[in-house]
């Protein structure tokens, strides 16, 4: 996705939150210090695959067989935990270090690559675990503009910039296991990330022309991103 596509959707992202600009770009520059260029060759093979893009949700452990059945799976956070403890390879994980950083690091060195992202409030995380990473499989990502190694594929959580990365190399079909918008457990900045979440994939599904049954019976009153 080109930056100038997601300026808008990033914009009303920080006025929604009251997060500031300014922050997310310090953090990407901490990140682009620390994280050297990633070779994309070193990704799984996205083109033309059906890619399950696993959340963190109470659903993973019911939905495995679609991870199962997907040609590449990426794992959102602690859904590689989740997916490890049930013999489910993962492919790429997506983090921005708030959980399991053990996870995400041993991943890079097994050779797994991690898209490690920065954002204004998880500085101290990046200064300390990314010079734990392997760094050949560490993919720094930012919502702010991309600088330097950092790239920006889109999306705001874990969960939808897998998706939106997922897109970007070419996945011909997405699913979505371990998707729960409504998770009573969440506190409240999480539902509201979650309602996020939500709207992105409906403006990526309009994108792509494709419908992704984990939004059936929830489009109705969704806005689409851009026009937030």
């Amino acid at each position: 996705m080109d930056f100038d596509e997601w300026l808008p959707v990033y914009e009303a992202i920080l006025a929604d939150f009251g997060f500031a600009r300014a922050a997310d770009e310090r953090a990407r520059d901490e990140l682009a210090e620390l994280a050297t260029p990633f070779d994309a060759g070193r990704l799984p093979r996205f083109e033309g695959a059906t890619v399950a893009v696993a959340g963190a949700g109470p659903s993973l452990s019911d939905e495995l067989a679609v991870a199962r059945d997907a040609d590449v799976v990426v794992a959102a956070s602690t859904a590689a935990d989740t997916l490890a403890e049930r013999g489910v390879g993962v492919d790429l994980m997506t983090t921005d270090l708030d959980k399991n950083v053990d996870t995400a690091v041993a991943l890079s060195e097994r050779g797994v690559p991690v898209a490690v992202h920065a954002h204004g409030d998880n500085v101290p995380a990046v200064r300390s675990a990314v010079p734990e990473f392997d760094p050949d499989y560490l993919l720094p990502t930012t919502q702010a503009a991309p600088a330097g190694p950092v790239r920006n594929f889109g999306g705001f959580t874990d969960g939808d910039r897998g998706a939106f990365l997922a897109d970007h190399f070419g996945a011909a079909d997405l699913r979505f296991p371990g998707w729960d918008f409504d998770d009573p457990a969440v506190d409240d900045l999480k539902a509201r990330k979650l309602d996020w979440a939500e709207r992105l994939l409906y403006w990526l599904e309009r994108r792509r022309g494709e419908r992704f049954a984990v939004l059936d019976g929830r489009r109705d009153g969704l806005v689409h991103a851009p026009d937030a």
